[in-house]
């Protein structure tokens, strides 16, 4: 069974980092192309980065680049997102979200497999 577990949220101040991990069990993380998303109370589901499993390509959404970054460690099957100049406006709960032959997409109806999701809050 295809499992994904996020960890890592918490609460940070502005201007703060946090680092999220998105561990899979049941299958080789490598052949899946990785998508994390979001969602603030009240708003809907947006992506927020994901990273190709054929060439390692790696997409941010506009209100996230230069502040985060993806990245796999295929040997430990996680993908991880490093967040950097965290903002007020990044609190929401971060899932990650896989599926095959997917490249740059930031559709949620695109990944069949997600996570349970964490809770990242930034407020000082």
């Amino acid at each position: 069974q295809l499992q994904l577990v996020e960890s890592g949220g918490g609460l940070v101040q502005p201007g703060g980092s946090l680092r999220l991990s998105c561990a899979a069990s049941g299958f080789t993380l490598d052949y899946y192309a990785i998508g994390w998303f979001r969602q603030a109370p009240g708003k809907e589901r947006e992506g927020v980065s994901c990273i190709s499993n054929t060439d390692g390509s790696t997409y941010y959404a506009d209100f996230v680049k230069g502040r985060f970054t993806i990245s796999r460690d295929n040997a430990k099957n996680t993908v991880y997102l490093q967040m950097n100049s965290l903002k007020p406006e990044d609190t929401a709960i971060y899932y990650c979200a896989a599926d095959t032959n997917i490249s740059g997409s930031f559709d949620p109806s695109d990944f069949g497999s997600w996570g349970q999701g964490t809770q990242v809050t930034v407020s000082s």
